[in-house]
């Protein structure tokens, strides 16, 4: 029992970590007005976003959070 809940914690934090880098790697993406790559990137982060959501390793409120922050975020280095 105590193996799995490690495994069970090892898993959470390497999605999480990975939702981390696919919102770092978007934002460099706006700041390097790449469209394709930008939207391909940003769909990876979404699909990420979602994934923990029904793993139960975010809430959805966060997810939604997350994902409405990035957009937002991509939308005002767009605009520069």
């Amino acid at each position: 029992e105590i193996h799995e809940r490690l495994v069970g914690s090892e898993m959470c934090i390497r999605d999480r970590t990975s939702i981390k880098s696919a919102v770092k790697k978007v934002i460099e993406l706006a700041k390097a007005e790449d469209k394709e790559a930008l939207n391909a990137a940003m769909s990876k982060a979404y699909q990420l976003c979602d994934k923990a959501v029904s793993k139960g390793i975010l809430h959805k409120n966060t997810a939604a959070r997350k994902k409405s922050r990035l957009t937002k975020a991509v939308n005002k280095l767009q605009a520069k």
